[in-house]
């Protein structure tokens, strides 16, 4: 009997979770196509038949290097999370969270909690204009190329850079940075979620290719456009760009539906009661349509003795004689206050969609601009001087166009991992007051540095700013309203386990690394939170601590797991701490089987660690969840 390892993950490993659990998907489905635990590609061509295209010509989107972003997506990730309570708001409490770190690194961290529980994705990437291309220049290692940009090891090495036309791989980069992004991204959707991507003419044709073999073409919902900008740009050199595209897809189209927009007042004040019908509130529709319908022509008398021979020249009724003589019976055919007016259809508001059905063009009077968005900004964040103020920003009445859509009703989880400013949660807590739902975001957003000085150095800072004021003064406006305004914030960093092997040659140092693993440097709370990423486990679970024997323990998630992670537990003290972390689930009663983890390095001995595997076992707890670090 022994404590199962969390071990640190070996990037040079076999099949990560994402290639494994595909495996066994095409193992199910094709045992006969497997031959010692490998693919026969020659067995699975003959078991799927004319389905397999193995022209060496094929249709679709193909660059130079598409094979390793491929593979960069399926590697596991090195890193961790750290917490920062102390740049967080309502820590304790918020199930929100933003993350600062490079999102390709934090996708990969993010699967185990969150895989298939994602509602809604909104990224608003870099357009790829030359400018706004800020991501590491070297995907081969991207957590290596993040510690090093960031300034957190002594190389120097791979850089934030902007992609000029003239580099010769203008695409081709752009290209390699989005494909392992949005693969990770689809695989933290729900069945009945949805990815909206903002971009622009300079990259739009390409990502819909890259997205169709990302997503599926099937799984296409719509290319919208929104209206940027409400004046002319008089200084463009051909047309002024007014508008950008959102792109839309579901993770699969069978399951996903949009929810319908709220009516407006000024569309609800088209419907009224004239005639004072017990029905309510309705509009005159036309009965006339442009439509060929076989059955639409006939003579209609009016009740003022008018008679109108038929339908107006090109067109028809839209419905037939019968069914016209019955919604007249029925009073549901408006003649005008005199009767003599040609016949409409009295359509009911009780009868008709709760709401409205979305609509590709985004009016900036709808959804707002840019202009707007950058005041949004300046209204939430003092700003030195204009240059810090960021460029491409998004308002969150956009935004909350999306959440109303794809993210309603509540409760839903929101992801955005180019977060920018944070306009993606700004908007949530928003809409969440507005209509009293209950979505929680997850932002990301690499750390990078600023034009000018001054007291934002990075764009994250800016971010963490703008979600503290924007959680204030929604807060002051919708009083009432007692839902979640605030934010767990964390870094990305690497793991707090040192890898095995060392990076030091020397075989005495290799041996004491490995009788202490973890990084000394560390603090119980950053290797808590590896535990619970490791585990698959949503970092804003409830977190309790209780002394146990002289030990701290830790309850996550109401007893989902349990975590003692002292230095030194000497073997007298093992029953008891058993005992009471037993006694402690047995109070909580958690709906599945507890997980309990241990610091290995601090056992006396083999001893006193098998006999807390022992005194565990006969209390209830699998051997399979009892685990060390």
């Amino acid at each position: 009997m022994s404590l199962k390892p969390i071990l640190a993950p070996d990037p040079n490993a076999g099949p990560t979770p994402l290639t494994a659990e595909n495996l066994d998907h095409l193992r199910a489905l094709f045992p006969s196509a497997f031959r010692e635990g490998r693919i026969d590609f020659d067995a699975l061509r003959q078991l799927l038949g004319g389905a397999v295209d193995d022209r060496p010509e094929r249709y679709g989107l193909n660059w130079n290097g598409k094979r390793a972003a491929r593979h960069l997506a399926l590697t596991p990730s090195a890193a961790t999370l750290r917490p920062d309570p102390a740049q967080s708001v309502d820590w304790e409490n918020t199930k929100n969270l933003m993350i600062e770190g490079d999102n390709l690194e934090v996708l990969k961290l993010l699967q185990g909690p969150f895989a298939g529980k994602v509602k809604l994705i909104y990224i608003d990437p870099p357009y790829n204009t030359g400018k706004d291309f800020i991501y590491p220049d070297n995907f081969r290692d991207s957590l290596k190329n993040y510690l090093e940009l960031t300034g957190q090891t002594r190389e120097a090495g791979a850089k934030l850079t902007n992609n000029p036309e003239s580099s010769g791989r203008f695409h081709t980069d752009w290209l390699n940075m989005m494909y392992p992004r949005l693969f990770l991204a689809r695989q933290l959707l729900s069945d009945d979620g949805a990815i909206f991507v903002s971009i622009d003419d300079h990259e739009v044709a390409n990502l819909r290719l890259l997205m169709d073999e990302i997503f599926g073409p099937e799984n296409f919902i719509a290319a919208v456009i929104w209206q940027k900008v409400y004046s002319p740009k008089n200084s463009a050199r051909n047309f002024s760009q007014d508008h950008d595209y959102v792109l839309a897809y579901a993770r699969l189209a069978t399951h996903w539906a949009p929810a319908l927009l709220p009516r407006t007042g000024a569309m609800q004040a088209r419907y009224s009661n004239p005639d004072h019908d017990p029905r309510g509130p309705w509009k005159a529709g036309a009965l006339q349509a442009r439509n060929y319908y076989s059955k639409g022509i006939y003579t209609i008398t009016c009740p003022s003795g008018r008679v109108i021979e038929g339908p107006p020249p090109g067109s028809y009724w839209r419905v037939s004689q019968p069914k016209f003589l019955r919604l007249n019976r029925e009073n549901r055919i408006w003649w005008g206050e005199d009767g003599n007016n040609t016949p409409a259809i009295k359509r009911f508001l009780t009868e008709v969609k709760p709401g409205i059905v979305p609509q590709t063009l985004w009016r900036h009077s709808d959804v707002g601009s840019t202009h707007e968005a950058k005041k949004e900004l300046l209204g939430l964040v003092e700003f030195q001087n204009s240059a810090s103020v960021l460029q491409t920003l998004k308002p969150t009445r956009l935004i909350r166009r999306m959440l109303q859509i794809a993210a309603s009703p509540g409760p839903a989880i929101v992801l955005d991992f180019f977060a920018g400013s944070g306009p993606t949660l700004d908007a949530a807590y928003r809409q969440n007051a507005a209509d009293n739902q209950d979505r929680r975001s997850v932002l990301v957003q690499i750390p990078e540095p600023l034009p000018t000085g001054g007291k934002f150095q990075t764009i994250a800072d800016i971010c963490r700013e703008r979600l503290r004021r924007a959680g204030e003064k929604v807060r002051a406006e919708n009083p009432l309203f007692h839902g979640d305004l605030g934010f767990r914030s964390f870094r990305l960093d690497s793991s707090n386990i040192r890898p095995w092997p060392p990076d030091s040659g020397e075989i005495s140092e290799a041996i004491q690394q490995s009788v202490e693993h973890l990084k000394l440097d560390r603090s119980e709370q950053d290797i808590l939170y590896e535990i619970l990423l490791r585990l698959n486990l949503d970092p804003c679970l409830p977190i309790a601590a209780r002394e146990i024997a002289s030990k701290t323990v830790h309850s996550v998630g109401a007893g989902t797991l349990f975590a003692c992670l002292d230095p030194a537990i000497a073997a007298a003290g093992v029953e008891p701490l058993a005992l009471g972390i037993a006694a402690w689930r047995d109070e909580l009663q958690p709906a599945g089987e507890p997980t309990a983890v241990f610091r290995d390095s601090a056992f006396a001995d083999d001893v006193a660690k098998t006999n807390l595997v022992a005194v565990l076992r006969q209390h209830g707890f699998q051997d399979a969840n009892l685990r060390s670090i």
